[in-house]
C-alpha cells in the first residue's frame, strides 16, 4: 500500500490566505457609536459586493435582512482578565488570565491558582514574584510553568485577581490611562453579554445597540443566543498541528434547546440563520450530528472550519469583521464564501479605507438570490 505524501511545511496552505495590511488600517478604538461602523456585503452565492462605493453602516442592517430571518449571537461575557504590574525587582510585567488551576498538590488552593500568560523584562522562573493592580496591591508567584508560554500563578486565598484586571484587549491595540481603559471595559463588551468566561470579545456583536435590536424584532427579525468562551487560542497564530489534525484548541460553549426550537422554526418558514461572529457559526456547526440535525448540548469544541472541509449545514449568512492573514477565522470565512471571494472583498475595504480587526467595521455574508438588498 502506498502511503499519503508527506508535506513538509504544513503551514505553506497559509500563504494562500496572506495579505499586506497597512498598519493605519488597524482600528485603535471603537467608532463613538457602535452603528456607525461602516458594513461591506458580500453575496455568498456569487461573490459579487453588494454594497457601491456608498457609505453602509451596520445601522442599515435591517435592510439587508427580512421578515423570519434569525440572528443568533454570542453572549459571552469577557472577563477583566490584563493584569499591569511589575516583578519584584520593579522590572514591567503583566499577565492575561485564562482560568482557575487544578490544584498542584494536594495542599494547595486551587480557588488560588490561576493559568495565565505572562510577559515581563528578563526571564520567567518558578518562585517570581509579581504584583498586579494600581497600587501593585495583588500578589503572585509563578507556581509552575508549561507548555506554550502558560504559567500558573497562585495568589493569596480569597484573592479575586479578576477585581484588579482591565479589559484584555488584543496585543494590536495600545493603550495608555485609566480613562482609555475605563471605556474599554464597556467598549470591548457586547451589550448582551451574560455569561462570564471569555478573555476576548466576540467582536462581530459589538456594533449592536437596544436600538438596533428594536429595529431588528420590529421588521419581524428573531434573536437567538449561544455562548462560546473565547480563550488564549484566538490570540496564536495556527501552528503545524492544527493544520494537520484539522482541530483547533478547545473552548467551552453552550447551545440551548431554546436556540435549538428557534433555528428549526426559521427554517420551517423560510428565514435564514445569520450567525454574528465566527464563534457564533463554530458552536452551531460544531452541534450538527452524523444525521445532519442540529443538538442543543453544552461542552467544548475543538472544531477547525476551513475551505475543503465539512460544508457549513445551519449558517446561511454571516456577520463577521475583517481579520488577520493566516489566521483559523479568515479561513472560516474562506470556506464559507470562497477564497478568492473573500481576498477581493479584503481588497476592496482596504482600498476604502475600512477598519480591521476587533475595533473595526463589518462585512455580512448573504446569499442575494432570496435577499431584497437595501431598502
Amino acid at each position: 500500500m502506498g502511503q499519503d505524501r508527506v508535506v513538509d511545511d504544513p503551514l505553506a496552505i497559509l500563504d494562500d490566505y496572506d495579505f499586506v495590511l497597512p498598519e493605519s488600517s488597524i482600528a485603535q478604538a471603537p467608532m463613538p457609536e457602535r452603528e456607525a461602523a461602516r458594513l461591506l456585503v458580500l453575496d455568498r452565492s456569487s461573490g459579487e459586493i453588494l454594497t457601491s462605493d456608498e457609505d453602509h453602516r451596520i445601522r442599515d442592517l435591517p435592510n439587508w435582512l427580512r421578515a423570519g430571518d434569525l440572528l443568533v449571537v454570542n453572549a459571552t461575557r469577557v472577563l477583566p482578565a490584563r493584569l499591569v504590574g511589575q516583578k519584584a525587582s520593579g522590572g514591567a510585567a503583566e499577565a492575561l488570565l485564562l482560568g482557575p488551576a487544578a490544584a498542584t498538590d494536594p495542599g494547595s488552593d486551587a480557588a488560588a491558582d490561576y493559568r495565565a500568560l505572562v510577559k515581563c523584562t528578563g526571564r520567567i522562573r518558578e518562585g517570581l514574584s509579581l504584583s498586579f493592580g494600581a497600587g501593585l496591591e495583588v500578589s503572585a508567584t509563578v507556581l509552575s510553568i508549561h507548555d506554550r508560554g502558560e504559567v500558573v500563578l497562585r495568589f493569596a486565598a480569597g484573592v479575586d485577581p479578576y477585581a484588579h484586571g482591565e479589559a484584555p484587549l488584543p496585543p494590536y491595540i495600545r493603550r495608555s490611562g485609566e480613562a482609555a481603559a475605563a471605556d474599554d471595559l464597556t467598549r470591548y463588551q457586547t451589550i448582551y453579554a451574560r455569561e462570564p468566561g471569555a478573555i476576548a470579545a466576540p467582536t462581530a456583536g459589538l456594533h449592536f445597540t437596544t436600538a438596533l435590536f428594536d429595529r431588528l424584532r420590529e421588521q419581524g427579525i428573531g434573536i437567538a443566543e449561544v455562548v462560546l468562551h473565547v480563550g488564549a487560542g484566538t490570540f496564536r497564530p495556527l501552528d503545524a498541528a492544527a493544520i494537520e489534525t484539522g482541530r483547533l484548541h478547545r473552548e467551552h460553549f453552550e447551545l440551548p434547546a431554546e436556540t435549538v426550537d428557534a433555528i428549526e422554526k426559521t427554517r420551517t418558514s423560510g428565514g435564514r440563520v445569520v450567525a454574528v461572529g465566527t464563534t457564533t457559526a463554530r458552536v452551531l456547526e460544531s452541534q450538527v450530528d452524523r444525521d445532519g440535525q442540529l443538538r442543543a448540548g453544552s461542552g467544548t469544541t475543538d472544531l477547525f472550519i476551513r475551505p475543503g472541509g465539512t460544508p457549513f449545514q445551519v449558517v446561511d449568512a454571516l456577520l463577521t469583521n475583517f481579520h488577520l492573514p493566516r489566521s483559523s477565522l479568515l479561513l472560516l470565512v474562506a470556506a464559507f464564501v470562497g477564497r478568492q471571494p473573500l481576498l477581493n472583498a479584503y481588497e476592496r475595504a482596504i482600498r476604502q479605507g475600512f477598519r480591521f480587526y476587533s475595533y473595526g467595521d463589518a462585512m455580512l455574508i448573504i446569499p442575494q438570490a432570496d435577499s431584497r438588498g437595501p431598502r
